[in-house]
């Protein structure tokens, strides 16, 4: 493996400035303008995997955005290694609280990356997590050491819900075929301690609208006569949690999996810091569940969090006026073993119910996903581990995730196959917030490990 680590050595700068090119295509899948940047990034990203050594890379349309899809065959008996990643980003709004324009990727210390961050929308999630797969794969090919045949499958729905992702690998489940899913959208515990992520929460996401009158009114004439949508949402909203943050919804909590004591226990072993957590933040204090820790909140239970709330007049100025409507997007995160489409009819029911007869409800669902675990006692995990033991000088720490990636419990269900979640960025990173950045240490620490992980597995498989 040493002509590996010295090619990637020699090449580090072009790495790294490859990605900023990357990250200066704002390919914002949410947004209809973007639709010719999405095409221009897929097309880029196919470029670079025949670039870097695969037998082939294609563009499959799909009725929204492009998957591209690439192979690498050494040989037909040895074991095939599926990376996914995404190549899309979310929205970079609000733009103003970015200290730097978020496509004008900007190279920066601070004091968790004293070796340099990378500032710029989707550095973290996920350019610069499936890039670091794509130059580790380079390196194996340009070195003659690639020991698995590797597949890609890079999207660019992921932030929006990957709607064709399903019919995609449905339909293209034999070319898909593979022994194990290798995926880096996740984080390790800081850059002192290697973690592997061995669970992610599943999501329900969904928008709801609350109609009072049948058009803006003057709030003083019609002021405490009519109801306020606005009023009336943020008390439906606030009484969807009880004081011990425990949600309200019959039967919400019906199917989630309870861990035991031990468990509960060797989770709340990793290393962690309330103080710096709360620091970091600039809170004074945490607010969760009654009962569970902060590591437990955000990883083993679920939650129900407003994500954005609407109506009225909200520019500069005053303006007295009793809204017509009301907005608000809420997402539910999900643990093992509930479903996300439960899940959304019990809100909707729930929702319907509680709403007074003076105003009308519709609810939106929107993406959703199930949860996933993932074993520790699998070859694919032990090489994972192994590689990041060889590159942090470390064991990593199995931890349970609190974000969702639907696509892995639809990867076990297609292709009979499970996931290793091998992921580099930190959860200080801000990813989906303004200022995302990614080290520059974590960028090739990931390009380093990922060639050992291919080097073990194919070993564990001989």
């Amino acid at each position: 493996m040493q002509q590996v680590m010295t090619y990637i050595s020699e090449n580090k700068e072009r790495f790294l400035n490859e990605l900023l090119d990357l990250l200066r295509i704002p390919s914002v899948s949410a947004n209809p303008a973007h639709k010719d940047d999405m095409i221009r990034m897929a097309e880029s990203v196919q470029d670079h995997l025949l670039k870097a050594g695969a037998d082939k890379a294609e563009i499959y349309k799909t009725e929204g955005h492009p998957i591209v899809f690439g192979e690498k065959v050494v040989d037909p008996s040895a074991p095939t290694v599926l990376v996914y990643g995404h190549y899309d980003v979310q929205p970079p709004d609000p733009l103003d609280l970015w200290d730097s324009p978020p496509f004008e990727p900007v190279i920066k210390k601070t004091n968790i990356h004293p070796e340099g961050a990378i500032f710029a929308r989707g550095s973290c999630d996920d350019k610069g997590q499936f890039f670091m797969h794509v130059k580790a794969f380079e390196a194996l090919n340009a070195t003659e050491k690639l020991s698995c045949n590797v597949k890609f499958l890079l999207e660019g729905e992921e932030e929006v819900g990957s709607d064709n992702l399903e019919e995609f690998c449905r339909t293209y489940a034999d070319m898909l075929s593979c022994d194990v899913i290798l995926i880096s959208d996740t984080s390790i515990i800081s850059n002192d301690v290697p973690s592997i992520s061995t669970g992610l929460r599943g999501l329900s996401y969904v928008e709801v609208e609350v109609t009072g009158p049948n058009k803006d009114l003057h709030s003083g004439v019609y002021g405490g006569a009519v109801a306020n949508p606005i009023n009336v949402l943020a008390r439906m909203i606030a009484s969807l949690k009880d004081d011990k943050e425990h949600i309200t919804i019959p039967g919400f909590y019906d199917k989630v999996q309870v861990l035991s004591e031990e468990e509960r226990s060797a989770m709340n072993a990793a290393p962690f810091d309330l103080q710096e957590y709360k620091d970091e933040l600039k809170v004074n204090d945490v607010l969760g569940e009654e009962g569970f820790t902060t590591i437990e909140r955000t990883s083993i239970r679920p939650t129900l969090d407003v994500n954005g709330m609407w109506g009225g007049y909200t520019g500069e100025g005053a303006k007295t006026v009793l809204p017509s409507k009301a907005y608000a997007k809420i997402s539910m995160r999900l643990v093992p073993d509930q479903d996300p489409d439960e899940i959304t009819d019990l809100f909707i029911q729930h929702f319907e119910k509680i709403a007074p007869p003076s105003v009308k409800v519709k609810v939106t669902p929107h993406h959703g996903g199930k949860p996933a675990v993932t074993p520790t006692d699998s070859k694919e995990y032990e090489a994972a581990s192994k590689a990041m033991e060889q590159t942090f000088g470390k064991v990593p720490i199995p931890v349970r995730g609190g974000g969702s990636i639907p696509i892995v419990a639809l990867f076990e269900e297609v292709l009979n196959v499970k996931t290793v979640l091998m992921g580099f960025g930190l959860d200080s990173d801000d990813i989906h917030s303004p200022n995302e950045h990614y080290g520059v240490f974590n960028f090739y620490k990931g390009i380093e490990t990922i060639p050992y992980f291919y080097h073990y597995y194919a070993g564990s498989k001989a």
